[in-house]
């Protein structure tokens, strides 16, 4: 078995490039399930595989439930990445956490500019044993760097594109 380590202070490094370098890339797909509806009956799964969920509408959006949602894989995702970055950056600041937790809450919301949807995120920080001016000049930074709350206020690069059926043009 594998000894679990965290990742290396090197990743705090700075790059100086002219584009993004990509470290990492997944892809994740989702088909419709039973009703043909990601959302209401869709599976998720990643490339690799170590993903595989069924997604199910919530009750509070009339569906019944028994599965996951979009908003619960982008808090997962969100939450995860916040506490990977206050830990690095917490490790290069000898400051230790080992009570940390971070609860990131998403809420699918009405859009009252469009009158459709939009997602919001609440992210609480919870570190015992920390003093509050270093825990607090520690939140402020990992906000600096964690990409998911740069993405949350500064956006994403985002390209939608159709592609043709896999077996297009095969009789």
């Amino acid at each position: 078995m594998t000894t679990l380590r965290p990742p290396p202070l090197t990743l705090l490094d700075k790059y100086h490039g002219q584009d993004t370098l990509p470290l990492y890339s997944t892809t994740v797909t989702v088909t419709g399930g039973g009703t043909g509806h990601g959302r209401a009956s869709g599976i998720a799964r990643s490339d690799d595989g170590q993903l595989a969920v069924d997604l199910r509408l919530p009750k509070e959006l009339g569906g019944p439930g028994g599965g996951t949602n979009p908003e619960q894989l982008f808090a997962a995702g969100y939450a995860a990445c916040f506490h990977g970055a206050l830990s690095l950056l917490a490790a290069r600041a000898r400051i230790p956490i080992p009570g940390a937790s971070v609860h990131v809450t998403v809420d699918f919301c009405r859009d009252a500019v469009d009158g459709l949807f939009i997602l919001t995120a609440h992210t609480r920080i919870r570190l015992p044993g920390v003093e509050r001016a270093a825990a607090e000049e520690l939140v402020r930074n990992t906000e600096r760097f964690c990409p998911y709350t740069k993405m949350a206020r500064q956006g994403i690069v985002n390209v939608v594109a159709l592609v043709p059926p896999e077996n297009a043009g095969e009789s």
